[in-house]
C-alpha cells in the first residue's frame, strides 16, 4: 500500500508535467494529436488522484497505524466517520484532497462537451496543469502523505476533539471546492488573454464555474460559523480570525465580479476590471492557503508552523507576476471600452459603486489580517488586530452595501428619471422609516441598529416590489394565476431572480447579525437546587452527572428551564473527556427560536457539585442560518437548468436578458 500510494503521486506528477508539455507543443505546432494526448494525461491524473484518495480513506478507516499520517490524526476508537474526515485534518491529507479537486476540475474542463474542439481548451487546461504540477511537487517532496513509521504503534494520537464535529465533515470540503473552483475562471481569463480573444466568451463559459465556486465558499463560511457557534463555547459565530478572513476575502472579490461582469455583458465595459477581479480572487485563495499552512499568524484553524508557507508564497508570487505580465501585454487590446456610463443614477453605476464598496471591505479585512506581520517587520513587535477594529470598520461598509443592494433592482439601465425614482422607492422608503420609528419605540436608541433595520427593511421591500411588478406584468399578458405567473417568471429569468433570492438571503443574515449585537451574558456559580435568571429565563441547577460515550467520559449538568414561568423542560450542557486527548471539548446546550437563542455552557465544577455556568441570550441568531439557506437556494436556482447552450468562441454580443 505504501508503494501504491507513492507511485500514484509520483506518476501523477510525471503525467501533469507531460500534459503541460503536450498542450504547449500541441498549441505551438497546431497538432491535435498532442492536444488529445494531453487531455488523456489529464484524465489519467484524475484517475491517479482518485486512487490516492481512495487508498488514504482505506488506511484511515482501517486504522493502519504504521502510516505516519494515520498515526498522527486517527486512533482505533475514533468513530468511522471521523476516521475518514481525518484525511483533511493535517497538511498532507488536506493537500491530497486539494489536488484531487484540482485534478477533477481539470478533467471536467478538458472533457466538457461545450469545450470540445474549442481552440481555447489546451490553453485553459495547461494553466490548470501549472497548479496541478505545483501541488504534486509538494506532495512528492515536501509533505508526503504515505510515509511509513519505523514501527507499528499500539495506538494513534487521535483527532483533535474540536474536529470531532459534523462541521468537520462538510466545512473543509466545501471551502476547498470553492478555493479550487476559482482556478477554473482564472484559467479561462488568462487563456482568453493569451489567445487575444477579448470578447465575452470566457465570461459566458465560466459563469457557472464562478457561481458554483462562490456558492461553495458561501457554504463553507456558513458551516464554519455554525460550527464555531456550537463547538467553541464562546457564543459567537465569527471572530475575524486570520483564516476566517482568508476565506472571506475571495468571497468578497468574487461577489464583486459577479456584479461587474453584468456591465461588461450589457455594455461591453470594465474588461480590465473584471479580469483583475478574477486574478485577485484566485490570488487570494493562494494567500489564504499560505496563511493556513505557514503558521505566521495565530489561528484555531491553522495547521501549525511548517515550511509549506514559503513554497506557497513563491508559487503565489509566480502566478501573480505571470498574470500581470499577460494582462499588461494584452492591455492595448482591452483598454478600449465601447460602452460608457451615461448617468450616475443608473443600474450600471450602482453596480460599480457596489464593487468599490466590496473592494473597500476586502482591503479593510486584508489590512487587519496582515497588520500583525507588518508591525512585526517594522517594529519587531507583533500587534494583534482584534474584533473591535473589524466591527468598527465593517459596520458602515455593510450598511452602505445593503443600501446599494436595495436600490439596484428598481433602478433603470443607462439613466433613471426623477419620476422613476419616486415611483419605485417612495412607498418602500416610507414603510422603512415607519419600521425605524417602531424600533426606536421599542427602546433601541443607538443610531447604528436603527439605521441598519431601516435599510434592511428597505432592501427587502424593494426586492418584493420587483417580484410583484414582474408577476403582475406577466399575468397581464398571459392571464395566468398569480402563483403560476410568479413561478414561470422566475424560471424564465433564473439569473435575475436567483440573484434577488440571494439578496434576500443576505438581508436575513444582516438582520441576524445586527440583532445578535444585543446579546446578554451572565456567568454564575450555583449549588444544586439554586437558580439564576437572565432576561426572561430562569435556570434551576438540579444535577451534575457523568456517563460514558464509547471510550470517552461525559460530564453533564441538568438544568430546568423556565420562561416567564412556563416550564420548557431540561437542557444539558456537557464537557467531554477523551482517552487520547488532554483537553476536554465543550458541548453547548442551545434552545433556539426565531426570536433568540438561549446558549448555556458548563464552564467548571467542584467536588461538592457546585458548577459554574456561562449563559447568553443571543437575539435573532437563527435568522443568520435561515438567511444562509435562502442564499444558497438562490445561487442554485440561478444556475440550475439555465440556458447555457453552446457559445461561439467569437461571441461578441450581450446576453438578451440581464438584470
Amino acid at each position: 500500500m505504501h508503494m501504491i500510494g507513492n507511485v500514484s503521486i509520483y506518476l501523477a506528477l510525471l503525467l501533469s508535467i507531460y500534459a503541460f508539455i503536450a498542450f504547449v507543443l500541441g498549441i505551438k505546432k497546431q497538432d491535435q494529436r498532442l492536444i488529445d494526448s494531453g487531455k488523456g494525461a489529464t484524465m489519467g491524473i484524475f484517475i491517479l488522484a482518485s486512487i490516492s484518495m481512495t487508498l488514504m480513506f482505506y488506511l484511515l478507516g482501517s486504522s493502519q497505524l504504521q502510516f505516519q499520517y494515520v498515526y498522527q490524526y486517527s486512533s482505533t476508537d475514533l468513530p468511522i466517520i471521523y476516521k475518514l474526515a481525518a484525511l483533511w485534518a493535517g497538511n498532507a491529507g488536506s493537500l491530497l484532497l486539494w489536488t484531487f479537486f484540482l485534478a477533477m476540475y481539470s478533467a471536467m474542463v478538458a472533457f466538457s462537451k461545450k469545450m470540445k474542439r474549442n481552440p481555447m481548451t489546451p490553453y485553459i487546461v495547461s494553466i490548470l496543469m501549472l497548479n496541478v504540477i505545483f501541488f504534486y511537487l509538494i506532495l512528492s517532496f515536501v509533505t508526503q502523505p504515505f510515509t511509513l513509521m519505523d514501527g507499528i504503534p499500539p495506538e494513534g494520537r487521535g483527532l483533535n476533539p474540536m474536529l470531532q464535529d459534523p462541521g468537520m465533515i462538510f466545512h473543509p470540503v466545501t471551502l476547498y471546492l470553492g478555493y479550487v473552483g476559482l482556478a477554473v475562471p482564472f484559467a479561462f481569463a488568462i487563456a482568453s488573454l493569451i489567445v487575444k480573444n477579448m470578447d465575452a466568451f470566457w465570461i459566458q463559459m465560466t459563469r457557472r464555474w464562478t457561481i458554483i465556486a462562490w456558492g461553495f465558499l458561501t457554504l463553507g463560511n456558513v458551516i464554519g460559523g455554525y460550527w464555531a457557534y456550537m463547538e467553541l463555547g464562546w457564543g459567537g459565530y465569527w471572530a475575524w480570525d486570520p483564516v476566517e478572513n482568508a476565506s472571506f476575502m475571495p468571497w468578497l472579490t468574487v461577489t464583486a465580479y459577479l456584479h461587474s461582469v453584468m456591465i461588461q455583458e450589457r455594455k461591453n465595459m470594465l474588461k480590465i476590471w473584471n479580469l483583475s477581479l478574477i486574478i485577485l480572487s484566485y490570488s487570494l485563495t493562494l494567500f489564504g492557503t499560505f496563511l493556513v499552512r505557514s503558521g505566521v499568524l495565530t489561528s484555531v484553524h491553522a495547521f501549525g508552523e511548517t515550511n509549506l508557507g514559503a513554497y506557497f508564497l513563491v508559487f503565489m508570487a509566480f502566478m501573480v507576476l505571470l498574470s500581470m505580465y499577460v494582462l499588461m501585454s494584452r492591455y492595448h487590446l482591452i483598454k478600449q471600452d465601447t460602452g460608457q456610463f451615461e448617468s450616475f443614477v443608473s443600474k450600471e453605476s450602482s453596480f460599480l459603486v457596489n464593487n468599490l464598496i466590496i473592494l473597500g471591505a476586502t482591503f479593510a479585512v486584508f489590512w487587519g489580517t496582515v497588520f500583525p506581520l507588518v508591525s512585526e517587520a517594522v517594529t519587531g513587535t507583533k500587534v494583534t488586530v482584534g474584533v473591535p477594529f473589524f466591527n468598527t470598520v465593517m459596520s458602515p461598509i455593510l450598511l452602505a452595501l445593503l443600501f446599494i443592494m436595495a436600490i439596484c433592482p428598481l433602478i433603470a439601465w443607462q439613466r433613471s428619471s426623477l419620476k422613476n425614482i419616486r415611483d419605485n422607492f417612495l412607498i418602500p422608503a416610507i414603510i422603512s422609516l415607519v419600521i425605524a420609528g417602531v424600533v426606536v419605540a421599542m427602546g433601541i436608541r443607538d443610531a447604528y441598529p436603527v439605521i441598519a433595520f431601516a435599510i434592511i427593511s428597505f432592501m427587502v421591500l424593494t426586492h418584493l416590489v420587483e417580484f410583484i411588478r414582474g408577476t403582475k406584468a406577466r399575468r397581464k399578458v398571459t392571464k395566468e394565476a398569480y402563483p403560476v405567473a410568479l413561478v414561470r417568471l422566475m424560471v424564465r429569468s433564473r439569473r435575475r431572480y436567483g440573484g434577488y433570492i440571494v439578496h434576500l438571503g443576505i438581508a436575513l443574515i444582516a438582520f441576524g447579525i445586527v440583532g445578535s449585537n444585543f446579546d446578554i451574558e451572565r456567568m454564575e456559580t450555583l449549588r444544586i437546587g439554586e437558580s439564576m435568571e437572565i432576561d426572561r429565563y430562569t435556570l434551576t441547577y438540579e444535577a451534575l452527572d457523568q456517563r460514558s460515550d464509547g471510550v470517552n467520559d461525559v460530564v453533564y449538568a441538568s438544568l430546568l428551564l423556565e420562561q416567564d414561568g412556563e416550564n420548557l423542560g431540561y437542557i444539558q450542557p456537557e464537557r467531554m473527556f477523551y482517552l487520547n486527548w488532554e483537553e476536554p471539548s465543550t458541548e453547548v446546550a442551545v434552545r433556539s427560536t426565531l426570536r433568540e437563542d438561549l446558549y448555556v455552557v458548563l464552564s467548571a465544577w467542584e467536588e461538592d457539585q457546585r458548577a459554574t455556568f456561562q449563559v447568553k441570550v443571543n437575539p435573532l441568531v437563527k435568522w443568520i442560518w435561515i438567511g444562509s439557506y435562502v442564499l444558497i437556494i438562490g445561487a442554485i436556482f440561478a444556475i440550475w437548468g439555465g440556458r447555457y447552450g453552446q457559445v461561439s468562441p467569437r461571441y461578441a454580443g450581450p446576453e438578451r436578458k440581464v438584470h
